[in-house]
């Protein structure tokens, strides 16, 4: 073979290698990247974004537990599947109930154990990390319900505003009634018909710019009186 044919030859092989290489790198490439694409898709799942507080759906929990179960507990009633006010209709209180406070600056997740110095962080942990156990259905959040049970006064949040929104309060009334309508319908028994009538002046009568009508008159857990 001659010198010139020769070259021919080598070059034409050197190519041809080259192109070979050139593909095996970009198939390797795809592999390296498709793989560290699935990484990081596993790593930082979509995470479903909530629309509701969770500190103003603690407080409305607050309020519930605090000065209208006692009631229901004594009447022996159960709430009805429809109404909001049920602890399953709570879309955080799952997770809260996997809150272990153990010190004043000690709080502990009760689903991985992990433990933190104060509730706010504890309460990010749960957004970031079991985000997937919180039912975000239409209803389920408390904090909507803040209006009729006021949360502002379970959130200590006590000085009086300087002037009373009349509109403001015919709203928050007109929530608290459709409340005790849903959850204490009144053709469904005496007890259903006392709570009914308890709810009203529990939590609704307060919705007024008269200054001297207070919520929570007839007490809460441990100093309750009894229904009307």
């Amino acid at each position: 073979m001659c010198a010139g044919h020769l070259a021919s030859f080598l070059l034409v092989a050197l190519l041809s290698a080259s192109s070979h290489l050139l593909v095996a790198g970009s198939h390797q490439d795809q592999e390296f990247h498709g793989a560290a694409g699935s990484r990081i898709h596993l790593q930082n799942p979509h995470k479903h974004e909530v629309h509701c507080s969770r500190e103003r759906s603690r407080a409305a929990w607050e309020a519930i537990d605090e000065y209208l179960m006692p009631f229901v507990e004594k009447e022996k009633y159960e709430l009805p599947s429809k109404c909001r006010l049920r602890p399953d209709n709570d879309m955080f209180r799952e997770q809260e109930q996997h809150k272990i406070h153990f010190d004043i600056n000690e709080w502990r997740c009760g689903f991985c154990k992990k433990a933190f110095r104060a509730e706010k962080f504890l309460d990010q942990h749960f957004e970031n990390r079991h985000n997937n156990l919180l039912d975000n259905s239409e209803g389920r959040c408390l904090a909507d319900l803040c209006g009729a049970l006021h949360c502002d006064l379970m959130m200590e949040f006590k000085k009086p505003k300087s002037k009373c929104s009349a509109a403001a309060a015919v709203r928050n009334r007109h929530l608290c009634e459709s409340l005790a309508d849903s959850c204490f319908p009144i053709n469904q028994g005496l007890a259903a018909s006392h709570l009914h009538e308890f709810f009203l002046r529990q939590f609704c009568d307060a919705h007024t710019c008269d200054r001297g009508a207070k919520p929570f008159p007839k007490g809460g857990r441990g100093n309750e009186e009894r229904c009307p």
